[in-house]
This record gives structure tokens, sequence and C-alpha cells, in this order.
């Protein structure tokens, strides 16, 4: 197998949906609001509001953060000079103030300690609504908030954020709903006041990609994010050629298939992506094998699989590969420090898998150690009509546990700062 790209394969279009149903004909005819509205009030389908009304209860439990056991482990993380370019990304963000009136600053701007950081979610709908929407401002704002994001990124993360913002409007015209899935259809915050001294962050979120940025002087955490694509490819159009997440994907299954048949069993929790082994929760309509998803920050997530540091030198380059990868939005020299405290913790970390290992075969697999959790997962549709798990739905996302998502596990290390005024979530 090799990780260069691939072009497009179209296997999806023989899934595409029947339009003249009642879901897509109501969606085509609604604007963001509307839909969640109609969402909210009628609790259709019941399944995802049933998950809504568990994320509102999640929301409520003070923030933790995801530990293996339940217990928070200290002085994992450090504050250091990563040579973040805070100034340039801070002077754009002054550039963006310059735009907005009165009324736009207030709705984009919270406190630094906000629980809404916390208010992020992947599914199209626009469950809580905070900050900035990119397709309801004019250009020139969109342009500098994207501006923002380019800055702090890194080029090669920026423009997977682009891909799978592109992705999205592609989507949203298979399904006829540009209204609702779009290329701008993502909300825009600030936490804290931007500044080169202080601690503050963004956030960034809408269908299939979800950013939360911490930022304090030259050190930058990107963590918890989420970024998925159904499909993974555009077919056609302007942007045809661009596909997401097929490195990892490749880097996974080469992993796995070069691991001996007697390590293979023991990093297999399950052999099926659906597997009557599972325990009760072990899987949902929604994150399906996911874990670590949207409001699951207090999660407790038991080690499983095999230790990665009893791999071979050229498995541990696969599992390296594939970390840089999932690190891939942070600037190169903040990559590469995350990398190096990765492997201080080589010992701890673990590879498991679920499902099959042909070439062919859907799968899930976790990297868990103290200081990072990523997670791969291949999905049945959502908006597609694949019943089963299929490789051109993927959701990925990372997690730093033991309390360093939202940059939380820093936030005591940092001299107390002037705070701004806080705002409250509002989920109706």
């Amino acid at each position: 197998m090799s990780t260069t790209e691939e072009k497009p394969t179209g296997e999806y279009r023989q899934y595409l949906p029947d339009l003249g149903g009642v879901r897509f004909t109501t969606m085509k005819s609604q604007d963001a609001h509307e839909y969640a509205h109609a969402f909210k009030t009628k609790r259709i389908p019941p399944w995802l509001y049933a998950l809504f009304e568990h994320w509102r209860d999640l929301y409520e439990e003070p923030y933790q953060g995801v530990t293996s056991d339940g217990i928070i482990r200290q002085n994992l993380f450090t504050i250091h000079d990563e040579g973040l370019p805070v100034e340039k990304i801070v002077a754009s963000v002054q550039d963006l103030y310059k735009l907005l009136n009165d009324e736009q600053r207030r709705a984009v701007s919270f406190h630094i300690d906000s629980p809404e950081w916390r208010t992020w979610s992947n599914p199209e709908f626009l469950l809580v609504h905070k900050g900035l929407r990119l397709d309801e401002i004019d250009v020139p704002i969109r342009d500098a908030i994207l501006k923002v994001l380019e800055n702090t990124l890194s080029p090669e993360g920026y423009q997977k954020a682009v891909k799978a913002m592109r992705i999205n409007h592609f989507l949203g015209e298979l399904v006829e709903s540009p209204k609702v899935m779009n290329e701008f259809s993502y909300n825009f915050a600030i936490f804290g006041r931007p500044s080169t001294t202080r601690p503050w962050g963004w956030t960034f979120y809408g269908h299939h990609l979800c950013l939360n940025i911490f930022i304090y002087k030259g050190q930058v955490v990107a963590s918890p994010w989420f970024t998925g694509a159904e499909p993974n490819e555009i077919d056609s159009g302007s942007y045809k050629g661009t596909r997401i997440l097929q490195v990892e994907e490749t880097l996974g299954i080469q992993l796995m298939q070069s691991l001996p048949s007697e390590v293979q069993k023991k990093a297999q929790t399950y052999k099926q992506m659906v597997d009557p082994e599972m325990p009760l929760g072990r899987i949902n309509k929604d994150d399906q094998r996911h874990l670590c998803g949207a409001y699951r920050d207090n999660r407790h997530v038991p080690y499983e699989g095999v230790l990665v540091s009893d791999f071979t030198a050229e498995q541990k380059v696969l599992v390296y590969g594939i970390l840089e990868q999932y690190l891939l939005y942070l600037p190169k020299q903040s990559r590469d420090l995350k990398i190096e405290q990765i492997r201080k913790y080589e010992s701890e970390t673990y590879f498991s898998w679920i499902g099959g290992f042909e070439d062919h075969d859907p799968f899930y697999y976790r990297i868990q150690s103290p200081v990072i959790l990523i997670e791969f997962d291949h999905h049945s549709g959502v908006f597609l009509t694949n019943e089963e798990p299929k490789k051109f739905h993927i959701h990925t996302l990372l997690r730093t546990p033991n309390a360093g998502d939202y940059g939380y596990a820093l936030r005591p290390l940092i001299p107390p700062v002037e705070s701004t005024i806080a705002k409250h979530i509002t989920w109706d």
C-alpha cells in the first residue's frame, strides 16, 4: 500500500439517497436555524434527540478531562515556548475586530474560562449557536476569520480544514440542502482577550470539522478536534480530486497488517464493527465506535490492545506516521515537540483495533497514552444509504487526556490575568 493520494473512486454514488423523501424535501427548504428548531421541537429523529438530551446532561458535569481510570495524572504538561507566531495571530484577530460592529463583537467574545468551550458538536444541526456563523456574515469578515485560522494552523493543517469544508459543501450539493451544509456553515468564537502575553483561544465548529485552539504566548494546544467526511472525496465540480483522511486510513491498515498474528489477536478488541460481544453502550448510532466525541470531556477510557513499545522499529515508524497526521493542525515546531512528548510515554502507549484487517475491510483503531488519544472510525451512512460501515465515510478525532483538552492542564501554571465578561449557554 502507498500513502500517496489516490484518485476519487466514486464508490459512494451507489448509496445516494432518494431526495424525494420527506427528510430531504423539508431540509432543502430550511436554513440552519429553522432546521435546528424543527429538530428540537419535533424531536425527529428520536434517537438523535435522545443523544442531544444526553449531551446536555454531560455538559452540566464540571470539567475533569478524559482519563483511563477516572484519576487525573499530574505533572504531564508544562509551559514552554514552541515558537508560535502569536504576534501575527493576534494581529489577524485585531484586523477581524476592526470589521465587526458592537453586536458582532459581543457575539464572538467569551470569557477564557467559559464552559461554552465544550459546546462544539459535529452533526449538521446547529445545536448551539455561538459566535459568528461564516455563511451569515459579509465576505470580508468571513475572510478575516479564515485568516485567523490560517495564521494559527500549519499550512498543511489549514489546507486539511479547507478540504473538509469543501467536502461538506459537496455533500450539501449532493442532498440539495446547501443552506444547511455548505463550505461556510461553521461557527467561530473567541475565548479570552487575544494577547501575546495572556491565555486565550478560539473555536471553529460545524458539520465534520470542529477545532478548539488554546494559545499562551508561544505555545498552542489544538485539542479536542474532530474531522470527518461523508463521502471523503469530491469526484465532480470545481474541487474534483479533493480527498481527506486516506493517509490515516492507509497507515492504520498497514500497521495492523504488519503485526504478527498473535499480536493482531491481542490488538483486535472486537472482530466485527458491530459485534455481539460488545457491552451495552460500546457502540451508538451517532458516534458509532468513537468513545471521545462531542461532550465526552470526562469519559473514562480504559487502555486496550497492545503496547507500542513492543513493536518493531518499522512498526513504530507507522505509529508515529499516524500521529504525525493527527497532529497536522499544529505548526511544525509544535508538532515536533508534541511527538517528542508522546515518545516519552511510549511504554504506556496502546494500539487497539475493531473490525477486520483485509484491504477491503472497514475498521476502527485507537492510539492512547497519558498525553494523547486518537480515534479513527469507518461509519455507516448518515446522508448516504449504506447501512454498514464503508470506507468513504470516516470520522477522526483527537483528545488530550488528563485535563489537556482546551488547555486546562496548563491553566494552573499560568499567572492570574484580568478576566473578561463571561457569557452563558442558551440551549433553546
